[in-house]
């Protein structure tokens, strides 16, 4: 293991325990060896998976964690052998900042699926240094430049830092099932996850119908770009749409009648899960068998391809809704997301981390 000794410190927000709340924190961070890029943070997004880990949700968090893995920010520093960016470029770091780079899954671009386990942009074992990977609640980060993404200019800054993760994860498996013209489409959930499936699936050409429980959320879906809207309590509406989707894109990461979507697939129809509920979900068989319907899940998608996505973003002046934040509401943030009270991400402006 190559261990850099050089470090300099930088000013973040951190959760110290499970259970209070996120503070002022002061971090070490490597100075840019080789190949690496470092860069001052300008935004971060916040996703549910900081409150996962934060919080000790899913039990393998190393404390004090430093939340945060949708970052926009502009290049300060570059390594002697970093070719891909220079100092004032506007950069881009998602969930991941590393992996084994040696077995197929990487060779392949597919970085997410390293069999040897990614090494995620927080809370994960960091090789330069032997410590842990700090996220980008900070003001300043240090990244290899093979997992830095370049940032269209025409996008805003603050709006682009969600398609680091709900912008890929969402994306990536349209792509991968290559949705456009011709198509219908269902987008499932309108969080900070659908609203963006709804935003790519209608730049890909499809015809996009969104489902929702929340009959108040049908004007935004089709302001977003659906052409449709269904109120899935509603058993008409769901018969109407009955065996006719090509795909739909569950964004839901609650427990949900997961076999009641089945239905509204057409023969071949493809249910990709892209919400991850806590409990597990129900799946009646013979739904998949009468159709010869799909069911599959996906993650985010490999560093190439998430260049690919910030590229479509920057020709179609496509961008997350927001809610702009200074670093001390982020408590207030979490509750709130809880709740679903945002439309739809919070993004920190780092700027107020003084």
């Amino acid at each position: 293991m190559l261990i850099i000794k050089s470090m300099s410190n930088a000013k973040a927000f951190a959760a110290q325990n499970a259970t209070t709340p996120l503070g002022p924190f002061s971090l070490s961070r490597r100075e840019p060896g080789a190949k690496d890029v470092q860069m001052q943070i300008l935004y971060c997004g916040v996703c549910h998976t900081d409150i996962h880990f934060a919080r000790n949700e899913w039990g393998v968090t190393v404390y004090p964690v430093v939340p945060g893995h949708e970052i926009v920010g502009r290049v300060t520093k570059t390594g002697a052998n970093a070719k891909k960016f220079k100092e004032g470029d506007i950069v881009a770091v998602g969930c991941m900042v590393d992996s084994c780079r040696e077995c197929e899954n990487c060779k392949e671009g597919q970085e997410q699926y390293c069999d040897k386990g990614s090494i995620w942009t927080y809370n994960a074992p960091e090789k330069q240094t032997g410590g842990v990977t700090y996220g980008g609640y900070s003001d300043s980060v240090v990244v290899d430049e093979d997992f830095v993404l370049r940032v269209p200019a025409n996008l805003d800054k603050a709006a682009t830092a969600p398609l680091l993760c709900a912008g890929i994860t969402t994306y990536s498996p349209l792509h991968y099932h290559q949705v456009g013209k011709g198509q219908k489409v269902g987008i499932v959930g309108l969080g900070g996850l659908g609203h963006m499936g709804v935003k790519f699936a209608r730049a890909l050409g499809a015809h996009v119908v969104v489902f929702t429980t929340s009959p108040g959320k049908t004007q935004d879906a089709l302001r977003l770009g659906a052409h449709e809207v269904v109120v899935s309590k509603n058993e008409n509406e769901m018969k109407k749409h009955a065996n006719s989707f090509h795909l739909l894109l569950d964004t839901v990461a609650v427990k949900h009648d997961i076999n009641a979507l089945f239905g509204q697939l057409r023969r071949d129809g493809v249910l990709v899960q892209v919400g991850v509920p806590a409990q597990p979900l129900e799946v009646g068989v013979f739904n998949l068998v009468a159709r010869r319907r799909v069911f599959t899940g996906s993650a985010i998608g490999g560093i190439k391809e998430t260049q690919e996505m910030l590229d479509f973003c920057g020709k179609n002046n496509i961008v997350s809704d927001i809610e702009l934040i200074p670093i001390q509401k982020i408590n207030e943030a979490y509750e709130r997301m809880l709740k679903n009270d945002v439309k739809y991400r919070f993004v920190i402006d780092m700027a107020s981390l003084k």
